[in-house]
């Protein structure tokens, strides 16, 4: 790759030495951010490198969703079959686990691209991913991993395994998890990775979850996991069990460092201690909640003891600064309280998620700062008022949008420039994702 300046704005570098700097310059190096600078000084330094120009907006790094389904995006429009759900077992029942099941794995790959597409307009950069496609279990990671491949998104993916759909297809969904671990430790390009996908404990027998942790062995990849979304998976662990939903992962080894809990709604006090113990991330998902009518997760009661909390979109959106602002209102509306979320949020979105995203790549990300991935958005925002590294949360909070991105780049690969898609044939990848949801439509 050619060295690359992106400049002409303020630089928002998420480095406390340094966190706002204006009228300046990102250089970067291959994959890596070699230097920030002024504008001057920066061009000069690199004469001859490829500039991309800010026009004055705001330079930052690329943001990271947390949990996200790049299976949904066929659900747009989709026309409901049936009465409409009552609750979120409905839900589930009546929307979700029939879409999946009626996936194909052309299909998946198109659902990702489109998706992908979308993260790419809103400065997404980073996705960790939870899949299904219980009958096209089978290779689905690989083709999600051949979208990522050709867009150029970071993607960490897991398959969600089940006993819903029976004992044949739970097994696919370890195989699958398994194969793609393992496959992915060897790709070497920095843009791949692996967990181990579990759909939720209500789904998921004893003996089930023996089988995926005798099939993780010593590949310490991590769970991903969906956890007391709604009550009755809390309802269900209690009664079938005799334990709440993060006591009974405790005991299979599902929780960990490298485990991720979603949700986490009706998780107690207890459960939540196991989760700062084992040091098990918990991602927040505000519109997915709201949506589901499932509750509001405790975040500010889980970051006061200590659990490390990031920010998802649930396979809702890919605009992560939609999510910011949503979670910021939705504990402001559960607390009935206008001072709160003022800080925990924007550590959520800006600072823990680069860290659990972290966990599964090796290179940091999550600054513009010398050494980071080279993941960096530029938004057509021109602040009316003062930006400082003290009101820079505020400014995007209030001022800008995921629409707001004109550029952005993923590990040094440009995907998008001044509005526009480099690489992409956008309009043919949503003919033929047109083309495959009718006949998911039909399978519906």
């Amino acid at each position: 790759m050619a060295m690359i300046l992106v400049g002409n704005g303020t630089v928002v570098t998420r480095d406390e030495e340094r966190p706002i700097l204006r009228d300046g310059c990102v250089a970067i190096d291959g994959n890596v951010i070699v230097c920030v600078g002024g504008l001057a000084e920066t061009r000069a330094r690199y004469d001859g490198a490829r500039f991309i120009d800010a026009r004055g907006g705001v330079i930052m790094p690329g943001f990271v969703n947390a949990h996200m389904h790049y299976y949904s995006a066929f659900s747009r429009g989709l026309p409901g079959k049936g009465a409409p759900a009552q609750n979120f077992g409905e839900v589930l029942e009546r929307l979700w686990w029939r879409l999946d099941k009626a996936l194909s794995l052309d299909d998946v790959y198109y659902s990702a691209l489109v998706c992908m597409i979308d993260c790419i307009k809103n400065g997404t950069t980073t996705v960790i991913d939870h899949h299904a496609s219980p009958l096209a279990a089978r290779g689905s990671l690989f083709r999600i991993a051949d979208a990522a491949r050709e867009t150029g998104i970071r993607s960490c993916l897991c398959y969600e395994v089940s006993d819903r759909d029976g004992e044949r297809i739970a097994r696919d969904g370890i195989a699958e998890n398994v194969d793609f671990i393992k496959y992915a430790r060897e790709d070497g390009s920095g843009l791949i990775a692996g967990m181990f996908g579990l759909h939720a404990s209500m789904t998921l027998s004893s003996e089930t979850l023996a089988a995926c942790a005798e099939a993780m062995g010593g590949l310490d990849a991590g769970y991903h996991v969906h956890v007391a979304e709604g009550p009755s998976d809390e309802e269900d662990s209690v009664k079938k069990y005799g334990a709440r939903v993060i006591e009974r992962f405790r005991d299979f080894g599902i929780t960990g460092g490298r485990s991720i809990a979603v949700h986490c709604i009706h998780t107690n006090r207890d459960e939540q201690e196991i989760l700062r113990e084992t040091g098990t991330a918990v991602v927040h998902n505000p519109e997915s909640n709201m949506g589901n009518a499932v509750g509001c997760c405790p975040v500010l009661d889980m970051r006061e003891r200590g659990v490390l909390l990031g920010l998802g979109t649930d396979g809702y959106v890919s605009d992560m600064l939609q999510s910011y602002k949503i979670a910021n209102a939705l504990q402001k509306h559960e607390r009935r309280h206008p001072n709160v979320a003022w800080a925990e949020i924007p550590e959520m979105l800006f600072a823990n998620n680069p860290e659990i995203a972290g966990r599964y790549f090796d290179i940091p990300m999550g600054r513009l700062r010398p050494g980071y991935s080279a993941d960096v958005i530029a938004l057509d925002y021109d602040p009316p008022t003062e930006m400082t590294g003290d009101n820079v949360n505020g400014h995007l909070l209030f001022g800008a949008s995921g629409r707001c991105v004109r550029t952005t780049i993923a590990l040094g690969r440009v995907l998008m420039e001044n509005g526009e898609l480099t690489g992409i044939d956008e309009r043919g990848v949503i003919q033929r994702a047109r083309e495959c949801s009718k006949r998911v439509w039909e399978r519906f």
